[in-house]
């Protein structure tokens, strides 16, 4: 998975998972988890303000996890108690993020209006089938059914068209195309020194998440964004 991916939509805020700040920090991610929650209950009196920046990730074992993932000023408050090296890895990420969320943009199709419209398309599509299982109570169940279904297949295809601009591929897509793990670290790393640099694309779990270039893939990986190179 990228970790590292900036969360939210294109406009949203910048945030940093749990997992993030554990890596950062060099803390279990457990630890870190205890010590969110203890803030929030400090903050609010009750842990039930967390809800709001409560996600999932999938681990090794493909089984779901909990994680947070907090706004820079949480973040910030939460690291305030570490050690200070600590807080300047922290400090340093949340800056590197401020500017990549300041650079961050959609990825070019050949006509750069057809990547919005794609998007905006998703997301409208999404819409509608949430609408659509809302009414399936006072409907004809069978024909909205059908409906939700073709949205959200409509959607995945959007979101996969996305994904797949300009031969770029995401961790997540390729870790469920090729069944292994990645590392996303790897990948940057070529990608800087290849001059391919990544590039967002919509997920509808993070708002965006870190594509790289095809060519990235077969240098690192030897895979191919659509299969293994033989």
């Amino acid at each position: 998975m990228n970790m590292l991916a900036i969360g939210g939509n294109f406009n949203g805020p910048v945030t940093m998972s749990s997992r993030e700040i554990a890596v950062l920090c060099k803390k279990q991610h457990k630890h870190v988890l205890r010590d969110i929650e203890n803030m929030m209950e400090q903050i609010n009196g009750s842990k039930l303000g967390l809800v709001e920046f409560e996600a999932q990730y999938q681990d090794s074992k493909g089984e779901r996890r909990k994680e947070y993932r907090l706004p820079e000023d949480l973040v910030v408050t939460l690291i305030t108690g570490y050690r200070a090296d600590l807080r300047y890895k922290v400090v340093k990420e949340l800056e590197r993020l401020r500017k990549e969320r300041a650079g961050a943009a959609l990825p070019d199709f050949s006509n750069p209006v057809a990547a919005a419209r794609a998007w905006a398309d998703a997301q409208e599509a999404r819409m509608i089938a949430e609408q659509t299982k809302a009414e399936i109570g006072s409907r004809r169940e069978a024909t909205a059914m059908n409906t939700a279904s073709q949205a959200v297949k409509r959607a995945n295809r959007l979101e996969k068209e996305l994904d797949r601009a300009q031969k770029y591929a995401s961790v997540k897509r390729m870790e469920t195309l090729h069944r292994r793990d990645f590392n996303w670290r790897e990948l940057k790393k070529a990608a800087v020194s290849m001059g391919l640099p990544s590039i967002d694309v919509f997920d509808q779990n993070y708002g965006t998440v870190k594509a790289y270039h095809a060519d990235v893939w077969r240098a690192v990986y030897a895979v191919d964004v659509r299969g293994v190179i033989q």
